[in-house]
Parts: structure tokens; C-alpha cells; sequence
């Protein structure tokens, strides 16, 4: 059958932890900086289709081509090592500096190629700013305004409720990226991919990979964002609701739950009740 059982899966995201701890950071970087851009593309292809229709949900239908696309290609993305990387460390075979040291450079790779291809896409949106901003670009603009300076008026309820949006947002995104593992088919890993991402984009939570394209891309385009504005009042909160988000409700409740060659308490006793019913058939 073309489905693994959750301990199978789980048993492969440490298996991945271990694999993307080997990788170099010049792996890191190459695979990083695609997924940011594949990021921004789907981004931009969310934003023409609620623009052009006046639907949002349309938005959120088309958004999950992204992360079929980084899946399917194993890129890297630091929200979806939020999850993953750590669990060699609790298998007890890297240390956290090891983790920290991947998340910094997959962090780093996202942000550059999310920041180039906004570069470009702004480029492509205005004609090199020979046109007005307006439809997609004018919608990016909106975007960018509404993650950071709408949160700033709000003081700490803002950063809390960025925050909050974080951890829900990273929760589903890492539940995409493990349904994947669940198939060992495209089409099946396509649609395992596709549920929790359209979801979270559908209820307008903070990914912070997407945010590093939409924001500076916004700036780019003439939203009044200052870089303070930027990383205090959305990507600090968001990257560290989305390690939250990643980590505890998916890798590590996954990992607590299903973990690779141990047995619950009750599942323990089963073999030995079996085994004591067995002698007493016997004698």
C-alpha cells in the first residue's frame, strides 16, 4: 500500500534530521535561496489569483505549489527544520550546535533568495518602475503595510497576536512537509502536501519565509516599512513563533508520541500478558 504508518514516518523524519546535518553549508545555501524564491513565485501566483478572481480562497488553493515543489525536490526550508533538524539531538546523535548552525545557514539561504527574486519580480510588476503599482504589486504593497506597521499601532497586543500567529501557522506547515512522508508516490505526497498548507494560508497566518519576500518586496515597491519596522514588528516574532510552532506542537509531540523502537507503558504489557496467557493454555 502506498501509505506509511505515523512510527514509520516518524522514524523517517529522524532519518532526514540526520541527513540534513550532513549537508555543507554550501548545499544548504543553493537549496535555501530556491526555496525562497519558489516561496515568493507561489506568493505572487496567491496574490494574481485573489486579485484577478476578488476570491481570497482562490489565493489559498494555488499557494501550496510551493511546498509540493520543495518537497518533491528536497530543498530546504528553516520553518520546516524547525521540526525536523532537532530530532537527532534527541536521538542523542548531534548536539544543538550542530541544529543552530544548520537553522542559521537555511535561515540565511531563504532570506537571500526570497529578497532577490522580490528584487526581480518587482522589477517584472512595475517595468522597472516605469509603471504604476497597482493590481499585484499594489496587493504586495497592502501586504507588507498590514504584517508590520498595522502590528506596531497595536503595541504588545500586535507582537503578541503576530507571535500566536506564528505558532499556528508553522504547526501546519510542518504537518505538510511530515504528510509528504506518509506516500511514497508524487500524487500522494502532492495531496498529503496540499491540505495543511492550504489551510494555513487560507486563515492568514505568519510564515516566516513568506515574509521575507513580502515585506522587503513591498518596499521595494513604495510601502512605507522602515527595516525596523520589519524585523521587530514581524519577522523576530514571527521566526520565533514559527520555531515554537515547528518544533513543540509537530516535531517534538510527533517524536514523543511515535517515537523509533519504544513502546508505551500499556503496549509493553500486551507481549507479557500474551505470554502468560500462553502458559497457562499449556500446563
Amino acid at each position: 500500500m502506498d501509505y506509511a504508518k505515523p512510527d514509520d514516518v516518524v522514524a523517517a523524519m529522524v532519518d532526514a534530521s540526520l541527513k540534513k546535518l550532513a549537508l555543507g553549508p554550501r548545499d544548504l545555501l543553493i537549496r535555501g535561496a530556491l526555496s525562497g524564491a519558489l516561496l515568493g513565485a507561489a506568493t505572487v501566483l496567491a496574490f494574481t489569483g485573489a486579485v484577478t478572481s476578488g476570491q481570497p480562497i482562490v489565493g489559498a488553493l494555488i499557494f501550496p505549489v510551493s511546498l509540493v515543489m520543495i518537497v518533491l525536490l528536497g530543498l530546504e526550508l528553516v520553518t520546516g527544520s524547525f521540526a525536523m533538524v532537532p530530532l537527532a539531538r534527541l536521538e542523542g546523535k548531534a548536539g544543538w550546535g550542530a541544529v543552530v548552525a544548520n537553522w542559521s545557514w537555511v535561515f540565511v539561504a531563504n532570506l537571500l533568495g526570497s529578497i532577490v527574486f522580490g528584487a526581480l519580480i518587482a522589477i517584472s510588476l512595475t517595468n522597472m518602475g516605469k509603471t504604476e503599482v497597482a493590481g499585484v504589486a499594489a496587493r504586495i504593497v497592502a501586504a507588507a503595510e498590514a504584517k508590520t506597521i498595522a502590528n506596531e499601532a497595536l503595541g504588545m497586543a500586535g507582537l503578541v497576536s503576530v507571535f500566536v500567529k506564528g505558532i499556528l501557522c508553522n504547526w501546519l506547515v510542518c504537518l505538510g512537509v511530515v504528510m509528504a512522508m506518509t506516500s511514497n508516490s508524487t500524487v500522494g505526497k502532492i495531496a498529503a502536501t496540499w491540505l495543511p498548507i492550504f489551510t494555513f494560508f487560507a486563515l492568514g497566518f505568519e510564515h516566516a519565509v513568506v515574509n521575507m519576500f513580502i515585506i522587503p518586496t513591498g518596499m521595494l515597491l513604495g510601502a512605507k516599512v522602515s527595516l525596523s519596522d520589519w524585523w521587530l514588528w514581524n519577522q523576530i516574532p514571527v521566526t520565533l513563533g514559527n520555531l515554537v510552532g515547528g518544533f513543540v506542537f509537530t516535531g517534538l509531540a510527533l517524536y514523543a508520541t511515535y517515537k523509533p523502537a519504544a513502546l508505551s507503558p500499556a503496549a509493553s504489557q500486551v507481549p507479557a500478558q500474551a505470554d502468560m496467557d500462553s502458559k497457562v493454555l499449556a500446563s
